[in-house]
């Protein structure tokens, strides 16, 4: 609100007060007195001159409000004219200094030119040193007026400045405000993206957990499904090898007394080493007493798609009915064969496939353990069951757990020999001469350990 109309409310305020608060009956001069009167009013009187006195107070209200915005803007331009002012004060300088140089040059031109008059007077005839003056004072004259143009450029320059000045203030705040709202959103994006991170590792650490345990729960899906004799026996059938040995000694009257045999056997690994496996009773050594010499011993091992020499036959710890020739893993790899694992838990199923090693008949049975035998058990032929071909269980043949590893060889035809390992009892050393190895003395040994066996598993 204007001061004046402010002054003009509080004198009309004042003068309402004094006319209300005289008593007209003195200033009337009636001594007289006037009956008493009584009036009964049933609201409150208003006070006098409330209203206006409120009304000054919204008017003082307003005009202190109004005073604090002008303050405000005050403190606004306060702060530009300061900017303004450090601004001019350099373009001040620039004038103040391009100035000096048009003042400089304006004393250096009257300079000359009294110096000019001064030599006309004296030198009249030097009139190429004449001319010369006069060029330079034109040169003085000529850096003069481009001073001053350039005076006046600099303070359009300066005008134009603080307009550009006066735009780029706006257009750092518009900056400014977007700079902000985009510090809100990256934090927001920021907050969006760990607690993606923490999902992916999350998921990520399920799906591990998710593959080990499927991984472990297929493995002892794998361990403990049992696998039917059909399928036991379509494996065996194509993953068997032929052992082929050659025994060669001469006989009476200095005869040829050499043997030849072949035999279907399985390639079997105790996790270390790889051999061949069959009974003593499927080669041409013969485990008696007194045993054969044999002058010579060589054999092959022949797989799908490779065949290679036997360099040694091993005869096993437990029982030397069973017979071993080892393999290498590149020679394993080149016949193409699969090789059984030894069966790591023989007892988890009540049950077994029996293969017949050459006469092609298989079939299911029930084994039993026997406790004063326990590297052996016990064909139960009460329950065979599931038998296809020709049957007539004998030693040497296969017998595979229901998990398809090997349970062990039978050495006859009952007991089945549990195999854990290839440890063997001897070794017999193959090539063209072994009469040094004593083979007689070898045979009839391990024939004595099988005739010390209990009746029942010879």
């Amino acid at each position: 609100m204007n001061r004046s109309i402010l002054i003009v409310i509080c004198d009309f305020l004042l003068l309402s007060l004094l006319t209300f608060s005289t008593d007209f009956s003195r200033i009337a001069g009636d001594d007289t007195p006037r009956p008493a009167r009584v009036d009964v009013a049933t609201n409150a009187v208003a006070e006098p001159g409330r209203e206006l006195v409120e009304l000054m107070k919204q008017a003082l209200a307003d005009e202190q409000k109004g005073r604090q915005q002008l303050q405000q803007q005050l403190d606004t331009t306060r702060s530009a004219a300061g900017s303004q002012r450090e601004l001019l004060a350099r373009t001040e300088q620039e004038n103040t200094r391009l100035q000096q140089q048009y003042a400089a040059a304006q004393t250096n031109l009257e300079h000359l030119a009294r110096q000019l008059q001064d030599n006309s007077a004296q030198t009249r005839g030097s009139r190429e040193e004449l001319a010369a003056r006069e060029a330079e004072a034109h040169k003085q004259a000529s850096l003069a007026a481009a001073l001053k143009q350039q005076l006046d450029q600099l303070a359009r320059s300066n005008q134009l400045a603080q307009t550009e000045q006066s735009r780029l203030a706006s257009q750092l705040q518009l900056s400014e405000a977007e700079r902000r709202a985009a510090l809100d959103r990256a934090g927001l994006m920021e907050q969006e993206v760990q607690v993606a991170r923490a999902q992916n590792v999350r998921l990520a650490e399920g799906f591990q957990s998710l593959a080990t345990n499927s991984s472990r729960l297929t493995q002892e899906l794998r361990e403990n499904r049992a696998l039917a004799p059909n399928t036991l026996f379509g494996e065996f059938v194509t993953n068997r090898a032929r052992v082929s040995i050659l025994a060669s000694r001469t006989g009476f009257l200095g005869l040829d007394a050499s043997k030849a045999r072949q035999t279907e056997a399985i390639l079997a690994t105790d996790g270390t080493n790889i051999c061949a496996l069959c009974h003593v009773d499927d080669t041409p050594l013969v485990l008696w007493n007194p045993g054969t010499d044999w002058n010579g011993l060589t054999g092959t091992v022949t797989g799908h798609a490779a065949e290679s020499l036997v360099p040694a036959m091993s005869f096993h710890r437990l029982d030397p009915r069973v017979v071993m020739f080892p393999v290498t893993p590149a020679e394993a790899r080149q016949m193409g064969c699969k090789i059984y694992r030894l069966a790591t838990e023989p007892y988890k199923f009540q049950d077994a496939v029996l293969i017949g090693a050459d006469d092609g008949y298989y079939g299911q049975c029930d084994f039993q353990i026997d406790l004063n035998t326990r590297q052996y058990v016990r064909l139960d032929r009460n329950l065979l069951k599931g038998l296809f071909g020709k049957f007539n269980p004998s030693r040497g043949d296969v017998v595979l757990s229901r998990t398809g590893e090997l349970l062990g060889i039978m050495v006859n035809g009952t007991y089945c020999l549990v195999l854990n390992d290839f440890a063997a009892a001897a070794t017999l050393t193959f090539g063209p001469n072994v009469r040094a190895e004593h083979t007689g003395d070898t045979l009839a040994r391990l024939y004595d350990d099988v005739f010390q066996m209990p009746l029942r598993l010879q």
